[in-house]
């Protein structure tokens, strides 16, 4: 019996219990129970709640065996697009490979959604609002880096799926294919256990002690880092600030590369940062002069993530080339200090040592004392404020952080197309101004609410046939929606505390359906305007362009 498989099917028959109405479209019970698998995988993979790995749902007929579908932001003229395809065997007493024929299936699926002169006419309304905001991203100048994430509770696909792929002749710089299945998932679910490895240095190494804390700095072959990383996978990198973002069109993860396999790899050494670990306790023969075998406790990786794993992969990728004297530089600090403490300190070091690639500063941001403050503020109105990522939850009393403060941005804030589209920037160079310290847990709540409702709302094929701008206005239609609300209470947003949370709240459930209504009317004329004509007239591709536009937010009037 394969207790990973065990554990993961009462999973997700765990969120169709919790969660009927997502559901409530199938009435198989095998295909609820894949489904489910879906979300659980994708709310896994790109470490999100269950809610939003919902809202991203793309299954059923017509989604031309995309499952569910993640744009991320944009970088430097890159658009990162996640593609997700679930297989879920009903009987867990076998093993079955992912299908060869699906692996074919998003093959050519590939070649169509991003080919902007390719039909998609024939694909559901989610899929398609999904691509055609894509296309009009492409259309931009964005040039898209796919990454399609293939998961099953099984094993990967066989050799005929990896002909499948080697004759899709795909840029290698442009899409990736990856295999998750029960066990990767089970994996991360228990990443938090503590890590104990070894690290073989090279040469002389140096060890201070200062503060009731030790450093200890030295070399490691490449091959050591590879060969940690296969004994211990990605848990290394769970208090790290970002993913491995794999080799795509990623310039400091080619040039990592580059120098392992150029004729002057031996200078790796000088020309990369390192890698900086932390761990509770450090050891080693110190009678011993040189090349001391490291025993470390609860280690993790805080910086050079992305350079451990471009190691692993080349190594991995060029098994012929030799790397016995390519070494890295490893600064290791043992953190015995009080859990906060150290909390505090690692969150300082990433933020200080962290700056060769974009990241999710999201984690090291909540510690700040404003999210301590909303923290328990949140939980007296009844919710439960998540500051930093954990396993995923369907619990709507359940507040991400990062849902947080897209909702405060575009709503209270009034930047509904920045807030959708930086979502990094949030808690980079946007973060003071999403975190202003006159924001109160009332208005945080209600604006995840209101958030919430208008991201349900744009997945329903009724209103989406009769408004073309559904899929791509939810964050519009929430900020307006924030404005009718106080309009309506008579109130401004100072004057919204915990005091009238609760009569506000009662409000808006009463009458949402209308707010989202009058909201609508508000948002079409403003359309109407900004193009002079009916906005029904407009190509998907322009009419998703307008909601990355500050010039729509002009046009908007309340009358």
């Amino acid at each position: 019996m394969d207790i990973n498989k065990h554990i993961i099917d009462q999973r997700v028959k765990k969120i169709i219990q919790e969660k009927p109405e997502w559901f409530a479209d199938v009435n198989d019970e095998n295909r609820k129970i894949s489904r489910a698998f879906v979300l659980l995988a994708v709310s896994t993979y790109l470490n999100i709640e269950l809610t939003e790995a919902h809202s991203m749902l793309t299954d059923g007929g017509g989604d031309a065996g995309i499952d569910s579908i993640y744009v991320g932001d944009t970088t430097d003229l890159e658009l990162p697009v996640t593609i997700f395809q679930g297989k879920y065997k009903m009987n867990l007493e076998t093993d079955a490979h992912f299908p060869a024929n699906e692996v074919q299936k998003v093959v050519n699926t590939i070649w169509t959604i991003f080919d902007v002169d390719k039909d998609i006419t024939t694909l559901n309304p989610n899929l398609k609002a999904e691509i055609e905001e894509i296309r009009s991203l492409i259309g931009d100048g964005y040039i898209p880096v796919v990454k399609v994430v293939l998961f099953n509770n099984g094993l990967k696909w066989n050799q005929e799926g990896e002909h499948h792929l080697k004759n899709a002749n795909f840029p290698k710089d442009q899409v990736e294919f990856e295999h998750i299945n029960h066990e990767s998932i089970v994996d991360f679910i228990q990443s938090s256990k503590g890590i104990k490895a070894s690290l073989r240095m090279h040469g002389a190494s140096i060890v201070e002690n200062f503060n009731y804390k030790r450093v200890l700095i030295g070399k490691l072959n490449v091959l050591e880092v590879a060969k940690l990383f296969d004994t211990h996978g990605d848990g290394l990198l769970e208090k790290n600030i970002r993913r491995y973002l794999g080799l795509n069109r990623n310039r400091v993860n080619e040039a990592i590369q580059g120098t392992l396999l150029s004729e002057k790899k031996d200078n790796f050494y000088f020309k990369n940062n390192g890698i900086t670990m932390i761990c509770r306790k450090f050891s080693y023969n110190a009678l011993q002069e040189k090349n001391w075998d490291i025993s470390a406790e609860n280690l993790q990786i805080i910086n050079g993530g992305q350079t451990c794993k471009t190691i692993q992969h080349t190594i991995t990728t060029h098994p012929d080339e030799d790397f016995s004297q390519v070494f890295v530089l490893v600064r290791l600090y043992e953190l015995s200090v009080s859990d906060e403490d150290s909390e505090y300190l690692i969150n300082e070091i990433t933020l200080a040592t962290n700056s060769q690639n974009p990241v999710d500063l999201s984690d090291l941001r909540s510690n700040d004392k404003i999210q301590r403050t909303l923290e328990t503020d949140i939980e007296e109105l009844g919710y439960n404020y998540r500051r930093k990522k954990d396993v995923a939850s369907s619990n709507d009393s359940v507040i991400p952080l990062s849902v947080a403060a897209q909702a405060i941005y575009a709503i209270w804030k009034e930047q509904p197309h920045l807030a959708k589209f930086k979502r990094k920037e949030l808690f980079g160079s946007l973060y003071e101004r999403v975190y202003t310290t006159d924001l109160n847990a009332a208005q945080v709540v209600i604006a995840v609410i209101i958030y919430r409702f208008c991201d349900s709302q744009r997945r329903k094929l009724s209103l989406i046939e009769q408004y073309p701008h559904i899929p791509y206005s939810n964050y519009f239609m929430s900020m307006i929606i924030g404005k009718l609300l106080l309009k309506k209470l008579d109130i401004t947003l100072n004057q919204f505390t915990h005091k009238n949370f609760e009569s506000t709240k009662e409000y808006f459930e009463q009458h949402k359906e209308s707010l989202f209504t009058e909201a609508n009317r508000i948002l079409i004329a403003a359309l109407n305007r900004l193009y002079n004509d009916d906005y029904r007239n407009l190509n998907m591709e322009r009419l998703s362009a307008a909601f990355r536009r500050g010039d729509l937010y002009t046009s908007l009037t309340y009358e």
